[in-house]
């Protein structure tokens, strides 16, 4: 039974983080990995006939400076700047996202505009006091109407499930920082000076409103191909087409002993001081053995699966977005991304386009168990609905489907985590939960890198100073700020001497 000091389940953003600095460190790490071919979980690159695309689209900023820095060290010489360019497809207009203050009014017409403001100016007299659901907190920030017209089609696309079912929390999150009169303030700002910053209206930065961005040449694969790479040349093992099966822990001696299935059927055993799971929550505690306590609330834990059609087009570039949101409640079609928008280099025909139609789903519905051929039809019909290109246009495509995309924000979630976090606390030291779904929480790779690079610094240190938890959506460190997370990163590049068991 081959032993490592860590070992990872999972080769996303947060457990290759983790496995890339530890190798650094000196520290031995073995990872698991349930996809045969590729790295990066959700934020991998496929490759189709030399046509590269994303599942689900990966800008690469964050605030976090050290997360930045991580990125140039694992990848530097591959990042390129991109314009962010979205659209908003709402009653069959094109809007500008973020908003153009004219383009909007003028799309919507200058009565329905009146009234969007009126609308909400009337939810800033009388809001809804401490908001529990999506709706009641979009509709306190923008308005009853600007919540129908531009949050309510497209939200519950994602989840579907209705906006008063899910938590006010992914709205606070995913829409920081913004409500109707920074919207408007940023877009009047750009319409008079397009070369003015994306900031709110207290001049903070807000994601949502950025304009450009880095992104890897050929796609974000490229980031987690290069540190799968690095893991391996710096000592670390990566074992791929493996899925976990049973996780103990030695009571006596605190060391794991881990059972992974490969596709064929095969079972390896590992044993580790230290497990870094980025595995969704409900999968990691069916695996614990005994049955942890907990795992009631495992189960109540829910996931959004998402797939994409990707379709090569026999014409130029058709629009010059990222993707396109897609507001019309006629088709089911959530975004539409063109992927020569991302790097001229995802697409190998100057001739061509390639264009991915996201479509977002439960494993086992009608959507996910369709065949190719079926979302290929749909692909094709609801292009020609928002009239980007006809069907005889089509000539071939490829279709990715991706479980366990987007964590649900419903109205017991919370409850369920902390339930959960409370009794692996408590009774399996040394488990470790990093990233979107190891933590059930909707963020960003960088977040997900962030909860990896402050648990390796736990683990060198051999003790608990950072709480992982208590990174923000924005990658930043609440406790600490930003001079903890310096020392916290400074602290991993050391070489310890050896790694404290969980014991």
């Amino acid at each position: 039974m081959s032993h490592t000091d860590v070992f990872v389940i999972g080769a996303g953003p947060a457990g290759l983080t983790a496995s890339y600095l530890l190798t650094k460190a000196g520290v031995s790490t073995r990872v698991i990995e349930m996809d045969p071919v590729y790295v990066g979980g959700i934020s991998r690159t496929v490759n189709y006939k030399d046509f590269l695309f994303d599942v689900g689209g990966h800008r690469f900023f964050s605030k976090s400076k050290e997360v930045v820095a991580l990125w140039n060290e694992i990848l530097p010489d591959d990042f390129i700047t991109r314009p962010r360019l979205s659209r908003i497809f709402y009653d069959d207009k094109f809007y500008s996202y973020p908003l153009k203050a004219f383009e909007a009014l003028n799309n919507l017409g200058y009565v329905e505009s009146s009234l969007c403001v009126l609308s909400y100016l009337f939810k800033k007299t009388f809001p809804n006091e401490n908001p529990e659901t999506f709706h009641q907190w979009v509709s306190n920030q923008f308005g009853e109407r600007l919540f129908s017209i531009f949050f309510k089609t497209y939200t519950e696309k994602v989840w579907g499930m209705s906006c008063d079912e899910i938590s006010a929390d992914w709205a606070a999150q995913r829409i920081k920082g913004l409500d109707l009169w920074g919207a408007m303030a940023a877009a009047l700002r750009k319409s008079m000076n397009p070369n003015g910053s994306a900031t709110g209206a207290n001049g903070e930065v807000v994601k949502t409103l950025i304009e450009s961005f880095e992104y890897p040449r050929r796609g974000p694969g490229m980031m987690w191909d290069a540190a799968a790479a690095k893991t391996r040349a710096q000592g670390g093992e990566i074992l791929m087409g493996q899925a976990l099966e049973t996780l103990v822990r030695n009571e006596a001696t605190g060391v794991w002993t881990i059972t992974a299935r490969d596709q064929q059927d095969g079972v390896h055993n590992f044993t580790a001081n230290h497990v870094i799971s980025s595995a969704p929550i409900r999968e990691l505690m069916h695996a614990l053995r005994p049955a942890p306590d907990a795992l009631e609330y495992a189960d109540k834990l829910r996931y959004r699966d998402f797939l994409t059609v990707a379709l090569i087009v026999e014409k130029a570039d058709l629009f010059p977005d990222n993707w396109i949101y897609i507001h019309d409640p006629a088709v089911k079609v959530g975004r539409i991304q063109n992927f020569r928008s991302w790097s001229p280099e995802m697409v190998p025909d100057e001739k061509l386009a390639c264009l991915g139609l996201e479509y977002f789903c439960f494993e086992g519905d009608g959507l996910w168990t369709a065949s190719d051929d079926e979302l290929f039809a749909l692909a094709k019909k609801e292009l020609a609905h928002v009239d980007l290109a006809q069907p005889h246009e089509v000539i071939d495509g490829h279709v990715v489907r991706q479980k366990k995309a987007y964590p649900v924000y419903d109205d017991s979630y919370k409850h369920n985590v902390e339930m959960i976090r409370h009794e692996i606390d408590t009774h399996y030291r040394g488990l470790h939960l990093v990233g979107r779904n190891g933590m059930h929480k909707y963020n960003n790779q960088d977040h997900a890198m962030m909860t990896a690079m402050l648990t390796v610094k736990n683990i060198i240190a051999g003790e608990t100073l950072y709480d992982v938890w208590n990174v923000n959506e924005d990658a930043e460190y609440h406790e600490g700020g930003e001079s903890g997370v310096r020392e916290a990163l400074s602290s991993v590049r050391m070489v310890p001497q050896r790694v404290k068991s969980a014991a």
